[in-house]
This record gives C-alpha cells, structure tokens and sequence, in this order.
C-alpha cells in the first residue's frame, strides 16, 4: 500500500495544487482515464470545503490530504480540523442565518462530492471531519514475450 500525504495552508490558491497532485496520483495507481476529472472535481470540492472550514472558524492549521494506493482500489481523503456540530447541535458564535447559510452550503458541497463518487464517507465531529472518495483501479497490462 503506497501513500502520499499533502498538506497546504488554509487558502484557495492550494486547492488547485491539490487537485492536480490528486489526479497525477490517481493516473499512476490506475484509476481510468475517464474518471480523473471526476477525481479532480471531487478533491476540489473536498478540499474547497475543508478551506472554508478552517477560514471560517480561524483554524491555522494546514487541510491535509492523503491518497492512498490499495490492491484493486485508490483512495483520497481530506481531512479538516474545523470542529462541526454533533447530533444536530449548532455551530456556536455564529449568528442564527450564518449558522443556516453555512449548513446550506455544506450540504450543497456534499452533494456535489456525493454526485461525483460513488463510494464516498464521510465523518465528522468537535475535532474536525474526514471525507474519503475510493475508485476502483484497473492492473496494468500483463505483457508477454
């Protein structure tokens, strides 16, 4: 099992990085070719949530990125540190429409991720969240001689 980990600051300059990093990755553990947009879409998503996140708790830390080359299978996920409500608890110090808005905009983001990939999980609690986004791989090709 191969990995690669990547973590950036919380800015949206570094998605992108993350989305191209994610995609060369995921080339070379043989996810198809058809797919790799979709795992650029998906890892943008992921990633542009979890920036939002820390930005708007103020959470310095960096979002980190870990994808992971099993047998038959890659995996990709984006972890932030922003802590997110439990049980249907409400986010605190935010206003009653921020809270909403934000939620909204979340769930939107959720679903673009969920729309994209169809094995996704996703975890969350007060220490932060996880979303993690599993495509099959194709082996290589088995050259005779």
């Amino acid at each position: 099992m191969a990995t690669v980990e990547l973590r950036f600051s919380a800015l949206p300059e570094h998605v992108r990085t993350a989305r191209l990093v994610a995609a060369a990755v995921a080339r070379r553990a043989g996810v198809d070719e058809a797919v790799l947009d979709e795992v650029r879409l998906a890892v943008g998503e992921a990633c542009t949530r979890a920036v939002g996140l820390h930005q708007t708790v103020g959470i310095s830390a960096p979002v980190k990125v870990l994808l992971i080359e099993e047998e038959k299978q890659f995996s990709i996920e984006v972890g932030d540190e922003a802590p997110h409500a439990v049980s249907g608890e409400r986010a605190s110090g935010a206003g009653p429409g921020d809270a909403d808005g934000e939620a909204d905009e979340d769930e939107m983001g959720l679903a673009v991720i969920s729309g994209l990939v169809d094995d996704v999980e996703v975890s969350a609690g007060e220490h932060g969240g996880l979303i993690k986004m599993t495509w099959p791989t194709t082996p290589p090709p088995t050259i005779l001689v």
